[in-house]
């Protein structure tokens, strides 16, 4: 039974944590929009449905939903393929009702078989993207839209080339409010009587500063004024006819056209699996360690996408970058994801023209922070420390493919990674033997591991092969609870021919009557029989416990 959540129990730290999340959130949906070819209204409105409705359906205390960065070049796509914004909507609204079916078919245990390295690695990654896509928007270089995560961007341009070129377009202003946000940042955290003002996050005080450093600039006429076009830039409706034309609906007329279910199913395929991705990444920063019901979680999503296409809005899956910030400003519970969807809402309608005033380089300044807890150095040697080979090789793989093209790219290549591993891990013999350590005369052990599968045939056929002529052998499967037919084959090939050519003594023990391996000596009777009698003894003994107990 699923413990009730007191929503308001947090309401100090959550509402601190939503306001940063906000800050986060705004140029992210502005410039996931802009990059999708779609309105810039309806980034705002997927992050205000995935905050209000996600957040609250959702049961993960961490996690923030909104448009994400990884669906913009399907979306883009999709809008041309389909002819119009409207029926694409209506594609998200059908993806929408399969996230629902996919939900409540139970598909998001799914996720139980993301490894914690590939996590890590995908987190770490993340963390690196995002710094050097940041690094450019501190030194008011802004070409690339905000919150891309691929290595290749729209422009042409890629995560290093986009570094190279900022240095011939550097803003001194963006520079200066950057480093003074970065200041502002740090030392919030480090100074005493700071760091016990916990409604006012640091990151509000960072955009408040750089709006008045920058107004100041501007007064002044001092060539370090940031201009517009590295400003948040929110579209401001100036009539009423303006803003009903924000909200834009599905084409229902386009069900019958065959591209619009294509587009659904993708949507819906690579949206979840992200979301998915994202859970099992918050719940493993949440310090608490609560874990998040996947199907509910899908169900949660489908619904917000569901609400969102029939507003007019992009669609959406939990979000990394939002979800980190989130924990990174101290969030307790859900309410901050829903506290964010809010200030979004009404920040938008009351204050587009204040909200305009921010400098991307402040913003790059929060992000900057975030991107490095995510790709702290201690994480991987973490996994340096804990296994050079099973643990850190599919970790280091993911982290490397997922900034060097996107985030599914690199995930699908640390899975692949991973189950290569998998495989090696399960294939090696649970018997060495080495010719040179035998001695004649000596009795060489075969014991077999608990499970005997298909993957284990190799390593006892090459074992087999090495035994020495007139040799004695003893293959105990006393242990084994499966053996695949593969390997069972092998041994009776083995005792039965290749054993007689070259004169060894093979015994068979342990192995099941239902096996018909024939084992020599009456070996496997007496085992039997003496595994029978140590079970009913066993079973004494606990009767004469609980007599004594009870007496």
């Amino acid at each position: 039974m699923t413990k009730k959540i007191n929503l308001f129990s947090n309401l100090k730290s959550d509402f601190a944590s939503g306001l940063v999340v906000f800050l986060v959130a705004l140029p992210l949906c502005l410039g996931i929009a802009l990059a999708s070819g779609a309105p810039l209204f309806s980034g705002i409105i997927s992050g205000v449905v995935g905050g209000i409705v996600v957040g609250y359906l959702s049961q993960s205390h961490l996690s923030v939903s909104g448009p994400a960065a990884g669906l913009t070049a399907i979306v883009l796509t999709a809008i041309t393929d389909l002819g119009s914004f409207n029926a694409f909507l209506l594609a998200v609204l059908i993806a929408g009702i399969i996230q629902l079916i996919l939900g409540f078919v139970k598909a998001g245990t799914i996720s139980n078989y993301f490894p914690n390295n590939v996590i890590e690695g995908m987190l770490a990654g993340i963390g690196v993207i995002i710094i050097l896509k940041q690094i450019p928007h501190a030194f008011g270089y802004d070409p690339d839209f905000e919150g891309d995560e691929s290595f290749f961007q729209p422009d042409g341009q890629n995560t290093f080339s986009e570094l190279l070129e900022m240095l011939y377009d550097v803003q001194i202003g963006a520079i200066v409010i950057a480093l003074v946000s970065l200041a502002i940042l740090i030392l919030w955290n480090k100074v005493d009587f700071l760091k016990k003002i916990k409604l006012v996050p640091p990151a509000l005080v960072a955009v408040i500063v750089s709006i008045l450093l920058n107004e100041f600039f501007i007064q002044s006429g001092s060539n370090l004024a940031i201009a517009k076009e590295h400003l948040v830039s929110l579209p401001i409706p100036t009539t009423l006819q303006e803003f009903k034309n924000i909200i834009v609906y599905p084409d229902f007329a386009s069900i019958s056209n065959s591209k619009v279910w294509i587009v659904a199913l993708t949507i819906a395929v690579v949206a979840s699996i992200e979301t998915l991705l994202c859970i099992e990444a918050s719940d493993r920063m949440d310090a608490q360690k609560r874990y998040t019901n996947t199907n509910v979680e899908l169900k949660a999503q489908g619904l917000g996408n569901i609400i969102s296409s029939l507003l007019g809005g992009l669609p959406m899956t939990s979000v990394v970058v939002r979800t980190t910030a989130n924990n990174a400003a101290g969030a307790k519970s859900k309410m901050s994801a829903i506290i964010h969807g809010v200030l979004l809402l009404v920040s938008v309608l009351a204050i587009p023209s204040l909200l305009n005033k921010i400098p991307y380089a402040t913003l790059a300044a929060v992000l900057l922070l975030v991107g490095y807890k995510l790709a702290n150095p201690k994480t991987i040697k973490h996994f340096w420390e804990k296994d050079k080979i099973y643990q850190f090789i599919p970790f280091i793989f993911t982290f490397v493919a997922v900034v060097a093209t996107d985030l599914l790219k690199g995930v699908a290549l640390g899975m692949v990674i991973n189950i290569v591993f998998i495989l090696i891990g399960n294939s090696k013999r649970a018997y060495n033997f080495k010719v040179e350590d035998y001695h004649e005369g000596d009795i060489i052990h075969i014991d077999l591991a608990q499970e005997v599968s298909f993957l284990n045939k190799s390593a006892i056929k090459d074992t087999l092969n090495k035994i020495p002529e007139n040799s004695k052998v003893v293959i105990n499967a006393s242990a084994t609870v499966y053996i695949a037919h593969d390997v069972l084959d092998l041994i009776r090939e083995f005792k039965k021919i290749k054993a007689k050519e070259l004169n060894i003594n093979v015994k068979l023990v342990g192995f099941k009557e239902g096996y018909n391996l024939e084992n020599s000596d009456g070996y496997q009777n007496t085992v039997t029989i003496e595994h029978k009698y140590n079970v009913l003894k066993r079973k004494l003994e606990t009767i004469e416990n609980k007599n004594i107990i009870f007496k």
